[in-house]
């Protein structure tokens, strides 16, 4: 990474780099890329491009590209993608052995096939935005490294393909999220929730940048997950008060996404929605009905989210098995400080 990053634009270390990646992705033959330099605006994205190769499923194309240029471990990236670790550990093998025995060559693709690999693009820079916004171990929160590499890769990719509304959206959706970033840790490093953030501390700036991308997406008309999901960003980042935010509106565009992009985390993030709008019994049904899939058994922000609206409830005892099995599953030492104070807590009204 450091060598893709600060390498010159002289033909020896050009060639050198090229070479060391292809053997890190064991592909059998590099072809030199005869793409304008002009074509793409920075290095680091040129190779991102490189290894999302369409012959490989998205999934492959994500974590192998996560691994070998996004500087996530291989715990990183199987957190990112709800699995066992062996399990992305043998997805990427796979993908290096499929790379090798077809033959794929590791080169940059033309400008007109840039668009048919934008999909796994965009996964990567999310889930490294990901990485950085809720860090997945370590004593501290936010990664702000990864948070402003994320977002330096959306606006190039922007730049490249302007004409792309999820390639804005996603830009967008970092953008209004990260406005967010500083007012999400106290003094101490501890977590603190939306709700009960100091709002004067959110960019304002960031959130006037990502609202008019939205716009802008709007303009092309054709919608797709990130806008979705930027438009949901846009509904938290306008209200100047918990109060003011508009539940009922996030919970419908939540339900649209999982028509979309059926998805168990999306479901729970619907359904998170609809206890902040219609009441916490009526999330926790739809919450139980995740739980009872085993879908997110392992996932700690399902158990957390139980635990919440458990609590809510004053339904004490559940509340804190709920909260147990998240401290389980969490690796992070801020999530870990705030789960222990809320099971703490409940275990204190328990007691009374």
């Amino acid at each position: 990474m450091t060598t893709a990053r600060n390498r010159a634009t002289d033909r020896i270390r050009r060639d050198r780099t090229l070479a060391a990646k292809t053997r890190l992705l064991e592909v059998p033959e590099a072809t030199e890329d005869t793409m304008d330099e002009s074509t793409f605006p920075d290095e680091r994205l040129e190779l991102v491009f490189t290894c999302c190769h369409p012959a490989l499923a998205t999934d492959a194309q994500v974590a192998l590209t996560l691994r070998t240029l996004g500087g996530l471990t291989t715990p990183e990236i199987a957190r990112a993608f709800l699995v066992p670790e062996p399990t992305l550990a043998q997805r990427l093998v796979r993908a290096k052995r499929k790379i090798r025995d077809a033959g794929i060559p590791y080169r940059v693709p033309p400008a007109e096939l840039l668009p048919e690999r934008l999909d796994g693009v965009l996964a990567v820079v999310y889930l490294v935005f990901n990485e950085g916004y809720a860090a997945s171990s370590g004593d501290a929160l936010i990664r702000k490294e990864l948070c402003a590499e994320a977002i330096r890769l959306a606006r190039l990719v922007v730049s490249l393909l302007p004409d792309e509304p999820e390639a804005t959206a996603l830009l967008a959706l970092l953008l209004l999220h990260d406005a967010r970033r500083e007012a999400r840790v106290g003094p101490g490093g501890e977590l603190i929730l939306i709700g009960d953030q100091d709002r004067s501390r959110w960019d304002a700036a960031r959130i006037a940048e990502g609202q008019a991308l939205v716009a802008r997406t709007l303009e092309m008309r054709r919608p797709g997950p990130y806008q979705l999901q930027a438009a949901i960003a846009v509904l938290h980042d306008e209200a100047a008060t918990p109060a003011e935010t508009d539940w009922t509106q996030i919970a419908a565009l939540y339900a649209a996404l999982q028509r979309l992009t059926p998805s168990p985390v999306v479901e729970l993030n619907w359904a998170a929605a609809v206890a902040m709008a219609d009441g916490p019994a009526v999330g926790l049904a739809m919450m139980d009905g995740i739980a009872a899939s085993g879908e997110l058994d392992s996932y700690p922000y399902l158990h957390a989210a139980r635990a919440d609206l458990l609590r809510r409830l004053e339904r004490w005892s559940e509340a804190e098995t709920a909260y147990r099995r998240a401290l389980e599953l969490t690796s992070n030492g801020a999530e870990r400080a705030f789960l222990e104070g809320r099971l703490a807590e409940v275990r204190s009204a328990t007691r009374h």
